[in-house]
């Protein structure tokens, strides 16, 4: 697919909103409770572990394929066309892996139908508490997904400035901090120009990702 603009260049951030953490999760039956347990087993059976994605160029992907990229395992990835029909065939062991959001299986886990063997954050997280991060073995490694607001390239910097604050405030209120920390999800305020930074800061680490694995747009 190509895009009639460039992100980069033609986009204003505004305001960050969110951090969605994803979660490295197996299904009950898989012998490795850690990801070190994890990564010595991927290795001595190379190709032989599998671990679903949602798609291509998906966040839970280019996770995978960072996890893959920095720990020299041969895991298989295999796609599906949404999280949906990826999580229902790990839930029923026909795959053994998945990165996945905090959000979406966090209840499996709760129940214990699903296994987490560590969050993508770059710290533990309140509602998983005695979940590792996958940094504490890989170290390193970090992989969320994110929500921001962002206007067209000239939008005058007044108005970014106020949906700015505004948006900052609303994420400083504890009921929206509330919601958003039983969701699994981390508020992140910034200012513009820190918003920009980061944007910046993640399209050339996942980029570095996409070419390492290969991945084509469909």
């Amino acid at each position: 697919m190509r895009l009639n603009y460039d992100f980069l260049r033609d986009i204003a951030p505004v305001a960050s909103i969110n951090h969605i953490p994803l979660i490295l999760e197996a299904h009950p039956s898989f012998p490795a409770r850690t990801v070190a347990e994890l990564t010595s087993y991927a290795k001595a059976n190379p190709g032989k572990v599998n671990m679903a994605t949602p798609g291509t160029g998906t966040a839970p992907q280019v996770a995978a394929e960072l996890f893959k990229m920095m720990t020299s395992v041969d895991i298989v990835t295999v796609r599906y066309r949404g999280t949906a029909p990826a999580l229902i065939d790990l839930l029923g062991g026909q795959v053994q892996l998945m990165f996945d959001a905090v959000p979406t299986s966090i209840e499996h886990i709760r129940t214990n139908r699903l296994r987490a063997l560590a969050v993508a954050s770059k710290t533990r997280l309140d509602v998983l508490p005695g979940v590792p991060t996958v940094a504490e073995s890989v170290p390193g490694y970090e992989a969320s997904g994110w929500c921001g607001l962002c206007a067209p390239r000239n939008t005058p910097r007044d108005i970014v400035d106020t949906l700015n604050r505004e948006v900052n405030a609303a994420l400083a209120d504890a009921r929206i901090k509330a919601r958003l920390d039983d969701l699994g999800a981390t508020p992140f305020p910034a200012s513009p120009g820190d918003f920009a930074a980061f944007i910046a800061a993640e399209t050339e680490k996942w980029a570095k990702v996409i070419r390492f694995a290969n991945i084509k747009p469909e």
